[in-house]
């Protein structure tokens, strides 16, 4: 198992352009140094607000060593807290979701009000002070209708990344949408395969042959820059702007996140075999159905399409250095009716395939990775500048959390 200074060295002498070296993407001590210095720090994607509509809905999560649990209060706020009692420790939540007038403990009835404050613990020693032993809460931020959380001790400011997710997601109306499919897959690879699969599509041609059917697989088209090469995206960026739809790439100084909406195949309306519309309903105010995929990514932990008649939103988790859980989720109007508006199946069978085939991809990545015989290979700059963006990021991000503080030098 690797020390932290032995996964920072592997990460300073890195091959620009290339994959890692085999034990960033499986060794335990890179996998803890993963969670510690990402995941424990950045904002996640945690879920869409309007799953939680009602007061006592409940949604959990386990992040690394941490379970949390999501709810919206009686103020219609949504908060997060440590799913843990401050009794003895119990998980207050053990199902993914649900919904409840308070937060009870299973184990000995301690009560929680749904903003966390503990309301009542049956015969206590004289002197207790329920206010000191309310839920521990964690970071929780929401914009453009979508829920993030941060595990951090202060965390990281979360502008403009929620200005942005304002202004682009405001037309789709999420707080105004449902979901109404859930899948959850484990796929066999390391986080980062996970993510790095996503992050191209120089593989989409021979192996989403639904998927391709209305996502292009040319790089202009599904990682546009702001040089604005490719004449298609730009007269498609112009006619949904002017529609009141922002659409225009934009990317964090740091490639965290990104935002652009990109048209699909031949004027398609969304991902469904026939290429047309599977909800009736649009989503939101969406002034016409070919607007193609609003694509927003975020690092470490998410990757989701907003169309004109539904969105699909993507969260993973990582299990161990070589699992990794991959939660997908589809939203439509809230008025939108299974049977009448929407068929289910049409809906979703293009994505729950395209996620089958990636989990096959890559688990047969991390198969060959944990040869002896892997060697890091080059990226495509073409193809595969998307991953290349990530990994610089992930680098980049590690190498400078990783390396010894200059405070901490002067100490030593």
């Amino acid at each position: 198992m690797l020390a932290d200074h032995d996964a920072l060295t592997l990460l300073r002498n890195r091959k620009p352009n290339h994959a890692l070296e085999q034990p960033l993407y499986c060794d335990p001590g890179v996998f803890q140094a993963d969670l510690d210095q990402l995941w424990y720090k950045d904002w996640l994607f945690a879920i869409p607000a309007c799953e939680i509509p009602k007061t006592g809905n409940f949604v959990t999560m386990q992040v690394g060593a941490y379970p949390v649990v999501i709810v919206r209060g009686a103020d219609k706020q949504i908060r997060a807290f440590h799913n843990v009692c401050r009794h003895r420790g119990q998980r207050l939540c053990s199902v993914v979701k649900g919904s409840s007038p308070k937060l009870v403990c299973p184990y000995h009835q301690w009560t929680y009000e749904l903003d966390g404050r503990l309301l009542y613990a049956r015969d206590m020693d004289k002197g207790f002070d329920p206010a000191a032993h309310g839920l521990k809460p964690v970071h929780c931020a929401v914009a453009g209708g979508l829920v993030f959380i941060s595990l951090a001790k202060d965390a990281p400011a979360f502008e403009p990344l929620g200005a942005s997710l304002n202004d682009y997601l405001a037309p789709h109306m999420l707080d105004e949408a449902k979901v109404v499919h859930t899948s959850t897959i484990v796929e066999n690879g390391n986080w980062k395969l996970v993510i790095e699969n996503n992050r191209e599509c120089y593989h989409c041609g021979g192996n989403h042959p639904s998927l391709c059917r209305t996502f292009s697989d040319k790089p202009v088209i599904t990682a546009p820059n702001d040089l604005g090469e490719a004449t298609e995206v730009t007269r498609h960026w112009d006619r949904c702007e002017a529609a009141g739809l922002p659409s225009r790439f934009l990317l964090h100084p740091t490639a965290q996140w990104r935002l652009a909406r990109v048209p699909l195949l031949d004027g398609a309306e969304s991902y469904t075999m026939d290429t047309k519309r599977a909800v009736a309903k649009p989503l939101g105010r969406m002034p016409f159905f070919d607007a193609g995929s609003l694509l927003f990514f975020h690092y470490p932990n998410s990757w989701n399409h907003f169309l004109g008649d539904h969105a699909i939103v993507f969260r993973i988790l990582p299990l161990t250095p070589t699992t990794t859980e991959v939660t997908t989720k589809w939203i439509v109007h809230k008025d939108a009716v299974e049977g009448v508006d929407f068929d289910m199946k049409r809906m979703t069978e293009v994505w729950l395939a395209t996620n089958d085939e990636d989990r096959r991809v890559v688990e047969e990545n991390q198969a060959g990775i944990l040869s002896p015989a892997y060697e890091p290979g080059p990226y495509s700059s073409l193809h595969e500048d998307g991953v290349i963006q990530f990994i610089d990021w992930y680098a980049n991000t590690m190498i400078q959390r990783l390396s010894p503080q200059p405070s901490a030098m002067a100490a030593e």
